[in-house]
């Protein structure tokens, strides 16, 4: 198998479902055979035809570059007026931009449910038998997912037909663009959510087998009447009695007399333990921010928050940026251009020891720069270097170590995916954590590169030269190669990158240039054909819905538990205890590395980070840092952070990435190689937190401060 032949999954993607859409077991009771395969037909066409959406978007971005580009310069030389009148700025294409980056990850989250791609934390939920997940999963449907997305379809309704009638306007850009349009697609990505939901219960009903089937089947009548009767009852609580029964047991249980602030720290014990049953983590959150919001202080209240929440991320412009960078790196991949690389790069070091070493290792630095997806990188290493490590006798937990340990450094070196959605989190520039990765990733990859070099120094077994018969013949065919992968793709990557950090370009200008530009490399490498840029916006929109419905959802639960006021009781209870600001960052960063075990870094940075917030801008002043300053520290150490989680067992998803396509080497041996790295990765850890200028430095070089 090679590596355009490969299927590349994203590592967040737990149990991305097999089976084909229209398609329904013959054994399936005969009744919800048609009703499952009429709803995955509907969701499949809807993202198909969203997929499409992320072709303008770029469009906008390269025409918005471009005219500011030929506005500057015909400025320069004299034409204002034929600058101003063709090559005007185009506030348009901002518009344009996050509108409908935001209407792809809610028009797309139906058909990403239909193909089981939203993140769970499943590392329990795995373990079950088939039944017992199926049993599990249909009881969450009825308990959390259809109240919930009910409930967010009717209030995300009421608020865009207010914005049709009203024909409301953006207001933070002179452009003025309409909202209706862009709000249209919540509550019309909700209803395919919802429809989809109804597929997926029934087909956890035939999971579980026919005599748990039947129960619940003789269940749904009063099930529905029940969901029927509490979603008007929450709406309208002044015209059924079941509004004022809650209201009245409430009170008489003395639960509407706890203050808020405890009513969190409930909140965040129960999605601690919510999170793991294993049922998809956005609609979790979904839920217990109606549960926790209407208990707290209002259920009116708590649903337009939702709303709100959404809509704000829908409309966040640095945001559009995450579709366009994953587009970017499938591109890439799809070249071809890793496997040339490694190949020039393990020629050219032929007779060096540990030279495959070095030739992940640089392979992995690269193309960290432009995949930012750790399992693409952790599969494709694997493929390419492990038959050759295995036939040139190289050391299996060395080599299964650097393959682990260089592929996780695509969540830190920019521009990362992770970075980018970490940004609006810390509310701090994107800029300023892409200068302040740069240092800690290229420090991370030659400690890395020192260890596989040292090990081999002290003990030559471990990584013997190539032999004599696989050594190249023509060192300028092996040179020529190495131009060829390396230059173009670097070259596409440090133009978006450095565009960014000298503020010629905004993250999602560079990012929809990098997008383009990588489909020129594509078509320049003879790679490219319609099918293949077809599956590329496809696996571009499964990635995008699952981090954006998560930032959403997690947007929601945060601003419930930050009203309730249980941030600011922590922030001032942590920072009232008698310890040095150090030892409240080591706790810290000690809970994010255990969390790191079960969980990705999506729901860690959306979920925890947020809250942990408050108290670290609360240390600035301890730390001798701005709140920027600080905040930018304490991103890259969390970046940092879960790069060795990511190498920890028991979960640690690249081991069962390399075993997956390496599966002659022992899961044993890929575990304890990966440990040496972690080791390696707690230095480096520990150096950015004794010396922060190590993240500090070249942001404060760049932007000053």
């Amino acid at each position: 198998m090679t590596a355009t032949e490969l299927d590349i999954t994203d590592e967040l993607i737990a149990e991305a479902s097999t089976n084909r859409p229209g398609e329904t077991p013959p054994d399936m009771t005969p009744w919800m055979r048609p009703v499952v395969a009429t709803i995955d037909l509907v969701n499949l066409w809807a993202g198909r035809i969203t997929c499409l959406l992320l072709t303008p978007v770029m469009a906008a971005m390269i025409t918005e570059v471009f005219s500011r580009s030929m506005f500057g310069f015909l400025v320069d030389i004299g034409y204002e007026d034929t600058a101003r009148t063709y090559f005007g700025p185009t506030l348009w294409s901002y518009e344009v931009t996050r509108m409908i980056a935001g209407a792809m990850f809610m028009l797309g989250a139906g058909y990403a449910l239909m193909r089981g791609v939203h993140i769970r934390a499943d590392f329990i939920y795995r373990k079950w038998s088939p039944k017992t997940q199926a049993t599990v999963d249909a009881i969450l449907y009825m308990a959390f997912y259809f109240p919930a997305l009910l409930l967010f379809l009717y209030i995300s309704g009421e608020y865009t037909l207010k914005a049709w009638l009203t024909g409301e306007r953006a207001m933070d850009t002179t452009f003025m663009a309409p909202l209706a349009p862009a709000r249209t697609a919540m509550p019309l990505g909700i209803l395919f959510l919802v429809l989809q939901g109804v597929s997926e219960l029934l087909k956890c009903l035939y999971r579980m087998g026919h005599v748990r089937e039947r129960k619940f089947v003789l269940f749904l009548p009063f099930y529905l009447i029940i969901l029927t009767i509490t979603i008007l009852s929450v709406l309208f609580p002044s015209t059924l009695p079941a509004g004022t029964l809650i209201e009245s047991l409430t009170v008489a249980t003395g639960f509407g007399e706890m203050p808020s602030a405890t009513i969190g720290l409930v909140m965040l014990a129960v999605m601690l333990l919510a999170i793991f049953v294993g049922f998809p983590i956005s609609f979790t959150l979904i839920f217990l921010g109606f549960t926790f919001g209407a208990w707290g202080f209002s259920s009116k209240l708590v649903f337009y928050l939702q709303t709100l929440q959404f809509n704000s991320v829908m409309l966040d412009e640095t945001l559009a940026a995450v579709p366009l960078f994953v587009f970017m790196g499938i591109m890439m991949e799809k070249a071809g251009l890793m496997e040339r690389l490694f190949t020039s790069v393990q020629l050219m070091l032929s007779r060096t020891h540990g030279a495959l070493y070095l030739a992940v290792l640089f392979v992995s630095t690269i193309f960290a720069a432009a995949t930012g997806i750790v399992g693409a990188s952790v599969t494709i290493l694997g493929i390419m270097a492990a038959k050759t490590m295995n036939r040139s006798g190289y050391n299996v937990q060395l080599a299964a170590g650097t393959i682990t340990a260089g592929g996780t450094l695509g969540i830190l070196i920019p521009p990362s995916i992770m970075l980018v959605v970490m940004g609006p989190v810390l509310e701090i520039p994107v800029t300023d954590l892409f200068a302040a990765a740069i240092i800690p990733g290229l420090m991370l990859a030659f400690l890395y590169a020192l260890y596989a070099l040292g090990r081999c120094w002290l003990n030559p077994t471990l990584g013997p030269p190539l032999a004599e018969d696989e050594r190249p013949n023509d060192i300028a065919y092996v040179a020529r190669e190495f131009f060829l992968g390396l230059v173009p793709p670097a070259l596409l990557v440090a133009s978006a990158l450095g565009s960014i950090l000298m503020g010629w370009a905004t993250p999602t200008e560079a990012a929809g240039c990098g997008a383009f530009g990588a489909v020129l490399l594509t078509l320049a490498y003879g790679k490219f054909t319609f099918r293949g840029g077809y599956d590329a916006l496809i696996k571009t929109l499964e990635i995008t819905v699952l981090i954006m419905f998560l930032v959403a959802a997690s947007n929601f639960f945060g601003a419930v538990f930050s009203r309730l006021g249980t941030p600011s009781m922590l922030t001032e209870l942590l920072l009232s205890l008698d310890m040095p600001p150090t030892v409240i960052l080591i706790m810290v960063m000690a809970l994010i590395f255990i969390l790191g075990w079960p969980l990705e870094w999506v729901p860690i940075v959306l979920i925890i980070v947020p809250i942990l917030i408050p108290v670290v801008a609360g240390l600035a002043p301890a730390m001798a840092m701005s709140e920027t300053q600080m905040l930018t520290w304490f991103g890259i150490l969390v970046a940092v952070n879960l790069q060795t989680a990511w190498l920890s067992p028991p979960v640690a998803l690249s081991a069962y990435f390399l075993k997956g396509v390496v599966p002659e080497w022992d899961l044993k041996d890929i575990y304890l190689g990966m440990m040496q790295f972690m080791v390696i990765q707690l230095i480096g850890l520990i150096l950015v937190f004794t010396f922060p200028k190590i993240a500090l430095w070249l942001p404060n070089y760049i932007y000053g401060g």
